[in-house]
């Protein structure tokens, strides 16, 4: 079989990741290595995919975006009932990677989830545009619709009860949080020889491995 993606082969030259310049716990690392893609105005840097697996053991992914993050791990909004979120209720575990494609690089973390507090997810949506808030009201996400026009209309519907004052968050969406307990970060190198720091968490901190690419 040929192989039609032969020509876009290319190799990654652009840096290193060593274990004396890395940083001594992952959400340092982290910081610096999203500073990197702001800087470098890399397209939606935010950008991650989510990973699930539902009660029957059938994975699932997605693009999500990356609202913030701390030392208690790395934060997403959605809907509640979207099929991502009943697979994460009926399985509490997850999986994220960012790809950064012009800085060579990826990160991938895993861990089990949790739903931020309402308190939490409400001082999230408050802030969002009110276009973004009527449409969460407004969409039965992962549902079957009968097309874009009943969508249009279930939003000009919310903007009628709403008319003329805020539109507050909806109970059946808000915030996640994917506490890690493994995440990754990998440079791209030459000859696909690309550079693996892995850090897991131990019961007294975390520990840095390489990993064989």
């Amino acid at each position: 079989m040929s192989d039609p993606f032969l020509d876009a082969r290319r190799s990654y030259d652009r840096d290193t990741l060593d274990e004396s310049r890395a940083a001594d716990e992952p959400f340092a690392q982290f910081r610096r290595w999203i500073d990197d893609a702001l800087a470098a105005d890399v397209i939606e840097p935010n950008a991650m995919t989510l990973a699930t697996v539902d009660a029957g053991g059938h994975p699932a992914a997605r693009v999500v975006l990356l609202r913030g993050w701390d030392e208690r791990g790395f934060v997403f909004f959605t809907n509640y009932e979207s099929s991502k979120g009943r697979e994460m209720a009926a399985n509490p575990a997850a999986a994220l990677v960012l790809f950064w494609a012009s800085l060579e690089r990826q990160v991938r973390i895993s861990g089990r989830v949790e739903i931020l507090r309402g308190e939490e997810s409400d001082a999230y949506f408050a802030n969002r545009p009110r276009g973004s808030r009527v449409s969460a009201w407004a969409s039965p996400q992962s549902q079957v619709i009968r097309g874009r026009a009943e969508l249009e209309e279930r939003m000009a519907e919310i903007e009628r009860r709403f008319a003329g004052g805020d539109v507050p968050r909806p109970a059946y969406w808000g915030g996640y949080r994917v506490i890690p307990d493994r995440i990754e970060f990998w440079q791209g190198r030459p000859d696909r020889a690309h550079d693996r720091l892995c850090y897991g968490a131990t019961a007294t901190g975390w520990m840095c491995e390489r990993l064989a690419p």
